[in-house]
């Protein structure tokens, strides 16, 4: 995996402490589970949202569409038996501007994901496909780790965690 380039224009570590007294629901951790494998460490963005259980149909057709700086968060009931996102969909999200994609699931193709132009973040590495049966819900709410997301949200993503606010930060 390759490092930022540049530092990243924010930290999670100040949204926490600016934000840690905070317990109207507006601003949340995700647990530290993810771990890193696009070739963009830092990325942030609206937030756009998949649900799906080892079928990356949705997945496909949201990377395969303009993503205009957002990151997409796929729930895929952290399934560890199927990758949800491989090296193609992982250059189709960079090549169509999403910012990042974070995966409540596994992903594969880890040398074709690291040159991918985009951040990516996922439970593990498992080499098995999906199945492409059409089945899942596209921006809806998601719980991620207990954790709900909903489309419209930010999502800010660096080497120290994840952070989820109602607004922009």
């Amino acid at each position: 995996m390759t490092t930022a380039a540049t530092p990243a224009s924010f930290s999670t570590c100040d949204f926490c402490d600016e934000h840690k007294g905070d317990d109207s629901g507006a601003f949340r951790v995700l647990p530290p589970v993810f771990h890193s494998y696009g070739g963009v460490v830092a990325f942030h963005g609206p937030v756009s949202t998949v649900k799906c259980f080892e079928d990356n149909t949705l997945v496909k057709a949201a990377v395969e569409s303009a993503g205009e700086g957002r990151v997409l968060v796929v729930d895929g009931g952290a399934s560890l038996r199927r990758a949800l996102v491989g090296g193609n969909l992982a250059a189709a999200a960079a090549r169509n501007g999403w910012a990042g994609l974070v995966v409540n699931g596994c992903v594969r193709d880890v040398a074709e994901l690291g040159a991918a132009a985009v951040g990516i973040r996922a439970l593990a590495l498992v080499p098995l496909p999906t199945e492409r049966r059409g089945e899942g819900l596209s921006d809806g709410a998601v719980q991620i780790q207990g954790v709900w997301v909903r489309p419209g949200d930010w999502l800010y993503a660096d080497a120290d965690g994840i952070v989820v606010s109602s607004r922009p930060l």
